[in-house]
């Protein structure tokens, strides 16, 4: 007998072009299977696309480093057959009795001929959809299957203007498929416009009834203290008799140590007819003061394992099911105060400051490990919101199983964009779709999949414009909102009255149960600038996307409505990206062009060009950011000042916004986090997952308790976004020459701080003073008086009005004496390093100031962003894979040669500047160019700066490749070698 349950096929897999194959897929599973990798044969990525597969095999050279996209031949050109391809593997399977097997494809661009042991199938149109095939009468009786998939690209794939311009030529919109593949202002075209078995194949084995799409659903009452658990499944009986079966749910949590607690188990008797499917409704199950699921700096994202089980008569166990699930409610309706779209999570106002997300890889190598990096990323920037593009996916059940695990809210839309669909250049067909069925099947299918996911938000039907009035008046009936989760009052409690009494049955009238609607929990936006986003009428009043001014986020007219769904600016990586992803030639630094008005207009390369930079100077309206520290002298020097100025530009736009939090801004959503390929604009961090210095601003300004300047008032603002007052707390500024001393010092006192305000408290009037300084470092520090617990640190580097940086220059010889004390705690290929630094230069008889980091927890969950050690899995993922329950110091061993300590020498007094860490495989040579990062690193806090007696713990988590040995290097403005810390 075949174990029941799921077996992924996601090795072993062989692909080949259609045009080099002279068998049918009838021979390929009888008589003629590949024997192996031989021509036309090769190891094929599944899941993945057939641009990948050449990649893989060197067929073709990676699109994404240098010009070499250019070099591949387009599907325009090449016609459609050139990118369909033969995919073919094999897989054991034997069944038993009365067992039965699907063979589930989760997702397929675009259609596809599926053969097995000498049968044809078929997996009809969308790129969006899942295809389950029952293969049971199919199978070869010894257990040996032959499976090919012949797939074809999408049936309009497009041609790409000499102009490129967003979508092409927007034919892709005439399927229901990601439309990013054409190129847009900030990716290349995706020369197979991403065909190919893109997602999860898997066989499923069942006995005679099988489970399919359970719907949870929790509706919560009382001030959330009663909740109650709704779920219904349909259930397919693929017998020949009636199946008498036993229905289980289980509900458990997880304790401590890997004790869990069954919270419900409850068993149905259900009677299901031969060949019949039915949808069963569970009786509600009953949870009092259940732990709830909170947003990313809310509070805590509790999971509950829910299970399904299936036992039939004269069987046993026929299929089962399983979903960690969060009890919260989602709300949002459009604020009077300031017309933009409130969110609310489980009563309590949520100011949104999030994202924009394309997808993970533009060729869709989409893998769990690179999800969970993703996702922590952004949880580590302490974002709350990342909205899913609608040129992009609709993401993977992986991305959202990460969103839930860091609670990360998700706004998913459909595949909708006001380019491709009713408007660009030239304007589009704006009956969207040439198939309005397929695209609201695949909708449909898409909600099934994602719907059981606490971090789900809101459905949006597309970017920049609403989907045809059909497709659209179809959405908003399928999404419409079950009453417990419409805006009937203020405080999340209903009328008792319209909850009815439920009980096990099979529906045949309108259904009454949350969980018998199709998601009935999340409400339905028609466009992503309408109904309280942007102006809210679907007028281009999102961005701007350049450079700007940093006082300028601070400013009445930068913004005028409450949300805005997307605003963007530069984001240029570290060097070694560049030096990574390009050739020499593209190593060359932008040329600095002055023009008639005064400004200086950037000139870059050919390469950066074609990777899409973003200019640091907008002529007529910002001058050169970069240039404010003087003209860089080489890749390194202009790639450090840039880093500078991500870090200016991604604190002061969140903290702009936060300064009007409520009184003009509901949420903000920065175009965009990420890039899905080697870009050179608008990222927190880049392709290859190294962090920008704009990671490290996004992460300061978006603390939930923070302080910083107003650079348009100059007044210090206290921020607190959480649900309890902020008392008994204090806020320290220090004002630093470029010498080292301290001319401005000054301690508020016994302040306190509302929850959800943003509360003005003085204004520092250093700048005003006779004998100010041209540069000057600022140092605020939010703490509460009790222990001198730090909540809050903040530091800016300042000019006065009308000057510049370039003081910073001479600044950098400067030999600041550093102490950097380290340990190494390591789990087989897993380390992670805590660090302690102290910069020991200090003027006699300077003032008593804080300089000690003392963590303080948020929320009673011990969060502290400068000195958190954060378990390298959590608690909730290593229960799924089977990881030990432990915290960071019992599942780390103590290397054997305990603390280590370097110390950097230096004789003069001031600010350590700009320091940053990384990562790099130990190598005695390397040649030029070549990347000796070890990536993805995750840091506590990355590119700060200490002033002179500061002290910081630091701490550094990553996997090594095998054979490996990292060190850690630090570098910063006036520490210029990469001094080795470990």
């Amino acid at each position: 007998m075949a174990p029941i349950g799921k077996t992924k096929l996601d090795s072993g897999w062989l692909a080949a072009r259609s045009t080099g194959i002279d068998l049918t897929g009838i021979q390929l599973t009888t008589t003629h299977p590949p024997s192996g990798p031989d021509l036309p044969w090769m190891e094929a990525v599944v899941p993945g696309t057939v641009l990948a597969t050449l990649v893989k095999n060197k067929l073709v050279p990676d699109p994404f480093y240098g010009l070499e996209n250019e070099s591949i031949i387009d599907i325009a050109d090449s016609g459609r057959e050139h990118y369909t391809f033969w995919f073919f593997t094999t897989f054991q399977c034997k069944l038993s009795g009365n067992q039965h097997v699907d063979i589930n494809f989760r997702a397929i661009n675009y259609s596809a001929e599926v053969y097995l042991n000498g049968h044809k199938r078929i997996l009809p149109k969308g790129m969006f959809r899942r295809h389950s095939l029952d293969v049971t009468d199919i199978l070869h009786p010894d257990g040996e299957n032959l499976l090919a998939v012949l797939v074809h690209p999408p049936d309009h794939p497009g041609r790409i203007p000499p102009e490129g311009g967003q979508g092409g030529d927007h034919e892709i919109g005439k399927d229901v498929a990601a439309q990013y593949v054409e190129g847009w202002d900030w990716i290349i075209p995706i020369r197979d416009r991403n065909t190919g078995i893109w997602d999860e194949v898997s066989i499923y084995v069942t006995g005679p009834v099988k489970i399919v799409d359970p719907h949870l659903v929790s509706s919560l009452f009382d001030n959330y203290k009663r909740v109650y658990l709704h779920t219904t499944t349909e259930l397919v009986n693929r017998s020949a008799w009636v199946a008498e079966c036993s229905l289980n749910v289980q509900v458990t949590t997880e304790l401590e140590g890997s004790i869990f607690l069954v919270e419900h188990l409850h068993t149905e008797h259900v009677s299901i007819s031969p060949g019949a499917s039915v949808q069963y409704t569970f009786p509600q199950l009953f949870f009092y003061k259940p732990n709830l699921w909170w947003p990313n700096g809310m509070g805590k994202q509790s999971l509950y394992d829910v299970a399904i089980s299936l036992d039939v008569k004269g069987f046993g166990e026929s299929d089962s099911w399983s979903q960690h699930f969060g009890f919260r409610k989602i709300e949002s309706h459009i604020d009077s105060v300031t017309g933009g779209r409130l969110f609310k999570v489980n009563g309590q106002p949520v100011f949104i400051r999030g994202g924009n997300w394309i997808l993970s890889d533009g060729l869709l190598r989409l893998s769990k490990k690179r999800y969970k990096t993703d996702i922590k990323f952004h949880a580590d920037m302490n974002l709350n919101m990342i909205r899913c593009w609608g040129g992009g996916l609709a993401e993977r059940p992986e991305f959202y199983h990460y969103c839930d695990i860091y609670g990360l809210l998700v706004w998913q839309e459909f595949w909708i964009t006001g380019d491709c669909d009713g408007r660009g250049v030239p304007i589009s067909n704006p009956d969207g779709p040439l198939d309005h069925e397929l695209f609201l099947l695949c909708a449909r299918d898409t909600v099934k999949l994602l719907r059981n996911h606490p971090s789900l938000a809101l459905w949006v039907g597309g970017n920049e414009q609403v989907p045809p009035k059909d497709i659209n008046k179809a959405l908003k009936n399928d999404l419409k909102l079950h009453p417990f989760f419409e805006n009937s009052t203020e405080n999340g409690n209903v009328k008792e009255e319209i909850f009815p009494v439920l009980k096990g049955a099979n529906i045949t009238a309108e259904p009454k149960d949350p969980s018998q609607y199709l998601d009935g929990t999340r409400i339905y936006i028609q466009g992503s600038m309408w109904d309280g986003f942007a102006n809210g009428k679907g007028d281009f009043t999102d961005g701007p996307y350049e450079i700007q001014y940093p006082e300028s986020f601070f400013e009445d007219e930068f913004y005028k409505y409450g949300f805005n769904p997307e605003v963007g600016s530069v984001g240029i990586p570290v060097a070694a990206t560049i030096r990574a992803t390009m050739p020499p030639v593209g190593w060359q630094i932008p040329l600095f062009k002055k023009v008639d008005n005064g400004y200086v207009e950037e000139v870059p390369n050919p390469t950066w060009q074609y990777h899409k930079y973003i200019p640091y100077s907008k002529p007529g309206k910002v001058h050169d950011q970069i240039l404010m520290y003087g003209t860089p002298m080489d890749l390194d020097d202009f790639c450090l000042k840039a880093q500078l100025v991500n870090y200016v530009q991604y604190r002061s736009l969140l903290e702009g916004w936060t300064s009007r939090m409520w009184s003009k801004y509901t949420g903000v959503l920065i175009w965009k986090n990420q890039n899905p390929w080697t870009g050179l604009r608008g990222q927190f961090y880049d392709h290859l997952h190294d962090q920008t210095a704009g990671f490290y601003g996004c992460r300061s300004a978006a603390e939930p308790i923070h302080v910083q300047l107003n650079l348009a008032t100059y007044f210090i603002e206290a921020v607190n976004t959480t649900s309890e007052e902020l008392s008994d707390v204090a806020i320290e500024v220090s004002v630093w020459d470029l010498e080292g001393a301290c001319p401005y010092y000054k301690v508020y006192e016994k302040l306190s701080v509302p929850s959800k305000k943003t509360v003005p408290i003085f204004e520092l009037k250093y700048p005003k003073s006779k004998n100010a300084k041209p540069v000057y470092f600022l140092l605020l520090k939010l703490y509460t008086m009790s222990d001198y617990g730090i909540l809050s640190r903040n530091f800016y580097w300042l000019h006065l009005s009308g000057g510049d940086y370039k003081l910073l220059e001479p600044y950098r010889k400067k030999k600041i004496p550093l102490k950097i004390t380290s340990q190494a705690f390591i789990r087989g290929s897993t380390y992670e390093i805590r660090m302690h630094l102290q910069n020991k230069s200090r003027k006699p008889g300077s003032k008593n100031l804080l300089y000690k980091n003392i963590c303080t927890g948020r929320n009673g969950e011990g969060d502290c962003d400068m000195a958190s050690l954060e378990p390298v899995h959590r608690k909730i993922e290593q229960k799924q894979e089977g990881g030990l329950i432990q915290s960071i110091c019992k599942s780390f061993s103590r290397e054997t040669n305990g603390l280590r300590v370097a110390e950097i020498n230096g004789t003069d007094v001031g600010v350590a500047f700009f320091l940053h860490f990384s990562v790099h495989a130990s190598k005695k040579e390397h040649k030029e160019g070549e990347d000796t990062r070890i990536l993805p690193v995750h840091y506590s806090n990355n590119y700060f700066s200490l002033v002179p007696g500061e002290e910081m713990p630091i701490t550094l988590s990553f996997e090594v490749p095998p054979g490996v040995t990292p060190r850690v290097t630090l570098n910063g403005w006036n520490y210029h070698s990469g001094h080795h810390i470990y």
